[in-house]
């Protein structure tokens, strides 16, 4: 089957019975999600003819986000199911599809008999696959578990006997877990195996992780970047250094490309092999840097920076044919578009919009693939012309069915003055029936990261909550990522802070539009803006009701039990040194000013945000006679909505929590509201 069936439950169909005025199929109700696809990934064939895309669904009988692998031709006609999968990649010549399947690699013929080998029967997942220049063999990241022994002279247990495991030993600051909870001590190696099949070849080892895998284009070697994992007693140097290196693919040796005080990453050959792009910036014990687009010679030297401050992160890097510069995508105020950066130079953009535009290849006739998606569009691929990127044409219309019928809320962006004379991005949703002489009930969302950024992408929770009546309001307060590096490290060492200032500036300058119910809004983010949430009931009592999820709600526990050592270094001091900050910034310790109906909702295998952080401001709260609620979920790591059935639940949870401590709307005697 290609996609999951689409049956809907009957008690799901009575869940989702639309609270709007709205005639049967003129919102966007929670049950289409049930029916929502999405495209990611396309690859346009060498020959320019061809596009393969990996296209998922939901699978109602397994509840998960099942995928496929589709193929069209490069003008969007013939769009069909290939295969089951993901992740393709053509081969140099165009002849095969490498792709993962059940955590293997195949590879499939794209000829008319389509024949498929499966290459690799791995006992742990691979990832990052890329074919060798000359298409003979197929590369690819995968974990290596620690050999690290601690060897004791155990008696031997009686024969029938069943004892309990032994214990994992953890003798590093930079442990990690999995999504169980266990330790998980291996590393992230390279491996090499013949595109027919055959063995893994390991060609790195060690206490390291490797990640990035990029070919040189004479085959020789695989340039990557790689962290080291040893015990630091400077845990920024630990986390925050990473360096380039390349392996030769016959001899194994491995030779140090950068040597720079600051994390390299990423590198990218040009097409003669005889420069390389890379992303990179100074050591800083600042929590928000923007990264610094490089280009050096093969063996390193004559490193010069070629593009900055265009966003904390730039995907999609890739050489122009000529070896001229690199096209890269960069996400900056709320957008994503496509720039340009020569070798010699100043960057410019090649592409604008208020979209999101992620490009993922360029072919060697100058024609460009990606996916886009904006306020109403929900994501598909297209296509454009290097030489006329103003046509850009898309290429599937994945949801249009969904949508054909439905009416979706106006968007509106807007921008404030906040404290400090910073200027805020946000977004407002409107209901898909407003009326601006009438009055609706507000939802605040906040970000988490706490350097994340809200952006013009299509997003359906919040298409849902406004077509169940709510105005909704996303904001960039000062710490999100695209404003620049001073506007992103405003919160260091003052987090939360000022941030607050900026997201209630901006709930009054929506309400001043006049189309807000003040007595009934509300306020919900996850992670970081799961800390702001729990931080905002502790500073003002305006909203009716609040859903901190997946917060941080006291520092000083937090640190010692998240997966990150990197949280220590948040603050200016240890917390073992000097626990004022941790204290002061901690909205447990503000527990005692809430007067607003909390709920909390967290994955229960959450380990970047502990449940304990959870439970702490719960059981505050109920001590206090606070109206509360816990939600704990099942099966969920960092979020509430990786599972589709948990997504369905966390709109319907937020939406009845705040309904059952809404105010009805007064009604005048002309019958207005």
């Amino acid at each position: 089957m290609v996609r999951g069936a689409r049956m809907i439950p009957l008690f799901l169909l009575v869940a989702f019975a639309p609270q709007a005025s709205a005639q049967e199929g003129e919102v966007l109700s929670l049950d289409k999600y049930l029916d929502w696809e999405w495209v990611a990934d396309p690859r346009i064939s060498p020959d320019g003819s061809r596009i393969v895309y990996t296209r998922s669904w939901v699978d109602q009988q397994d509840d998960r986000r099942a995928s496929s692998v589709w193929v069209m031709n490069a003008d969007g006609s013939r769009a069909r199911f290939l295969l089951e999968g993901s992740s393709p990649r053509w081969s140099p010549d165009g002849t095969r599809i490498a792709f993962l399947n059940d955590s293997q690699i195949f590879v499939r013929w794209m000829d008319a008999e389509g024949a498929t080998t499966q290459i690799t029967r791995l006992e742990e997942s691979p990832s990052d696959i890329a074919w060798s220049p000359d298409g003979t063999h197929i590369s690819f990241v995968m974990t290596v578990p620690s050999d690290e022994r601690w060897a004791i002279d155990m008696p031997a247990p009686p024969e029938g006997a069943s004892w309990t495991e032994a214990p994992k030993i953890v003798t590093r600051l930079t442990y990690r877990r999995d999504r169980r909870g266990y330790i998980d001590d291996g590393f992230q190696h390279l491996f090499l195996v013949p595109a027919e099949g055959g063995t893994p070849r390991q060609l790195t080892d060690g206490d390291w992780n490797h990640s990035a895998p990029q070919w040189m284009p004479d085959g020789s070697e695989i340039v990557f970047q790689s962290l080291r994992i040893e015990d630091s007693e400077d845990i920024d140097q630990t986390w925050r250094e990473s360096e380039i290196y390349a392996v030769n693919v016959r001899s194994r040796a491995i030779r140090q490309i950068t040597d720079h005080r600051g994390p390299d990453g990423s590198p990218v050959p040009s097409p003669d092999g005889s420069l390389i792009a890379y992303q990179a910036n100074d050591w800083s014990d600042d929590t928000y840097v923007e990264t610094g687009l490089y280009v050096m010679n093969a063996d390193g030297s004559g490193s010069r920076h070629i593009a900055s401050e265009l966003g904390r992160r730039l995907s999609g890097v890739t050489w122009a044919r000529d070896g001229s510069g690199v096209y890269f995508t960069a996400a900056m105020t709320g957008n994503s578009n496509l720039w340009f950066a020569p070798v010699n130079g100043e960057p410019r953009a090649v592409t604008t919009g208020n979209h999101m535009l992620a490009v993922t290849t360029v072919d060697e006739r100058g024609r460009a693939v990606g996916t886009l998606t904006s306020y109403h569009e929900a994501g598909d691929v297209i296509s454009f012309a290097l030489d006329s990127p103003g046509d850009i044409r898309q290429l599937t219309r994945v949801n249009d069915d969904i949508l054909a019928d439905v009416r979706l809320g106006e968007v509106e962006e807007i921008w404030y003055e906040s404290v400090d004379d910073f200027d805020i991005q946000g977004w407002v949703i409107k209901p898909p029936d407003f009326d601006p002489s009438e009055r609706y009930p507000l939802i605040l969302a906040i970000h988490g990261g706490p350097h994340g950024m809200y952006n013009v992408g299509f997003n359906f929770g919040w298409q849902n909550h406004a077509a169940n009546g709510y105005v909704v309001l996303y904001t960039n307060p000062r710490g999100s990522s695209g404003y620049g590096s001073p506007f992103g490290n405003a919160i260091k060492n003052a987090y939360p802070g000022k941030d607050y200032d900026d997201l209630m500036n901006g709930v009054d300058e929506v309400i001043a539009r006049g189309y807000v119910d003040t007595d009934n809004m509300f306020v919900y983010g996850c992670s970081g803006g799961g800390v702001l949430t729990s931080w905002v009931v502790g500073h003002t009592d305006r909203f009716r009701a609040a859903s901190a999820n997946c917060p941080v709600t006291n520092w000083l526990s937090f640190v010692g039990t998240t997966d990150g050592a990197t949280w220590y270094k948040n603050f200016e001091h240890f917390p073992w040194d000097d626990p004022s900050e941790h204290l002061r910034r901690s909205p447990l310790m503000y527990v005692g000013n809430v007067t607003t109906p909390t709920m909390l909702m967290t994955g229960e295998m959450d380990l970047r945000t502990p449940m304990a952080q959870t439970e702490e401001f719960y059981q505050a709260l109920r001590v206090l006679k606070i109206p509360a609620a816990m939600v704990r979920f099942k099966d969920e790591w960092h979020g509430t909505s990786s599972i589709p059935s948990n997504f369905l639940r966390t709109q319907l949870y937020l939406r009845s929590w705040f309904e059952r401590w809404m105010t009805p709307m007064p009604v005048t005697e002309d019958g207005a509201r």
